[in-house]
């Protein structure tokens, strides 16, 4: 067995119908990681809101390793106005949230939406509005914590997404 390199490596790059949203993540880390994991599942786009850290904060940078570069990117200012634009643009705006109607990850029909945005909720708070989505999904947990790092949660969902849009999977 031999450990590979990155110049080993040939991945089948795809583009997948995602967006994120991430709804004023604060933690320059979280950002910056979000480029990451995003770009290597394919997401087309991922809008960030004014208070959140930018591409020149260094600890961003420097978590990002350069996938900023690899990325469409945009900044807003109203979460309840990038939302509806969203969804007027035909987007199913998905929530990353565990709610008394949530959904397990596992059991969502993620193929059956053409356009899916997965929203982000900030740290601290979760999702600003969450009467704005129209699923929340949630990770099924097993030890004691109830909640885990929002950067985790968006690598595990884009896993689950992307393996499910990949399968070809539309059972309803």
């Amino acid at each position: 067995m031999k450990q590979l390199t990155h110049y080993d490596i040939q991945n089948s790059q795809k583009d997948f119908p995602i967006t994120i949203v991430c709804d004023a993540i604060r933690t320059p880390e979280n950002i910056g990681m979000c480029f990451r994991i995003s770009e290597s599942f394919g997401v087309q786009k991922i809008y960030f809101h004014e208070s959140s850290p930018t591409t020149e904060n260094r600890i961003v940078l420097k978590t990002a390793r350069n996938t900023q570069e690899q990325i469409a990117q945009e900044v807003y200012s109203d979460f309840t106005e990038i939302i509806h634009k969203l969804k007027a643009a035909g987007n199913t705006i998905i929530g990353i949230e565990i709610t008394d109607q949530s959904i397990k990850i596992q059991d969502f029909k993620f193929k059956n939406h053409e356009k899916i945005v997965l929203l982000l909720g900030s740290e601290r708070n979760g999702i600003n509005n969450i009467d704005l989505v129209d699923h929340t999904i949630a990770i099924p947990m097993y030890g004691r914590n109830s909640s885990m790092n929002v950067i985790h949660s968006l690598a595990i969902t884009l896993y689950e997404v992307t393996n499910q849009i990949s399968r070809g999977s539309s059972e309803q």
